[in-house]
């Protein structure tokens, strides 16, 4: 029998081209180990975040907190920088009834900080904030300073030494009484004592 050779024509048919395939790549088998790398990658980044918080806390605990000045402490302050205007009435005498306007609204949480000075005396007289003659005098302080700011009035530095005067009185008079009951007041948040209690604990 003779051996026949495949056609030429068959092996290079649509049929045996299409039976002719790559070779595939490699499968890679899992070795059942890549869940420790995700553990530690895992671990690494709770360590970091772990020392950035440490290292914030530890920041923030450095930052010097800042003690609140007292009402009065500041206003003395800036009736203190105000003399240094005291050549510039107007601006003296705006600087001076603005801190003890600013003074009376925290001092006693009395928020009048857009009334006019006849507005803010006629509601300062229906409060026991301050005594009779401390709102007297308080009027006359602030009427005064109101010439030298709307009708152009020039005092000589006499006068203005008075109002300034006055206005350190005012706030000495009207500061916080140190004593064991106004400690225990401020600890527990209690309201500043009226001026007629305040008066009465000094006499």
């Amino acid at each position: 029998m003779i051996a026949t050779s495949p056609s030429p024509v068959l092996a290079n048919s649509p049929a045996a081209a299409r039976d002719i395939r790559d070779i595939k790549p490699p499968i890679t088998i899992p070795s059942g180990w890549e869940w420790v790398g995700w553990v530690l990658a895992a671990l690494a980044i709770i360590a970091l975040a772990v020392f950035v918080w440490r290292w914030w806390r530890k920041r923030r605990s450095q930052i010097p907190i800042e003690p609140v000045v007292p009402a009065h402490i500041r206003a003395k302050q800036k009736l203190a920088e105000a003399l240094a205007l005291i050549s510039q009435p107007k601006q003296f005498c705006i600087l001076v009834s603005d801190t003890i306007r600013s003074y009376l609204e925290e001092r006693f949480d009395f928020r009048a900080p857009e009334r006019t000075t006849e507005e803010f005396l006629h509601e300062l007289r229906g409060t026991d904030l301050l005594l009779p003659e401390q709102k007297e005098s308080l009027g006359n302080f602030l009427e005064s300073c109101d010439l030298v700011k709307f009708a152009r009035y020039e005092p000589g530095e006499p006068e203005l030494r008075g109002l300034h005067a006055s206005a350190v009185q005012l706030v000495a008079e009207t500061e916080p009484v140190e004593t064991g009951t106004e400690g225990e007041n401020r600890q527990s948040g209690k309201e500043p004592q009226p001026a007629t209690e305040i008066a009465n604990q000094r006499t």
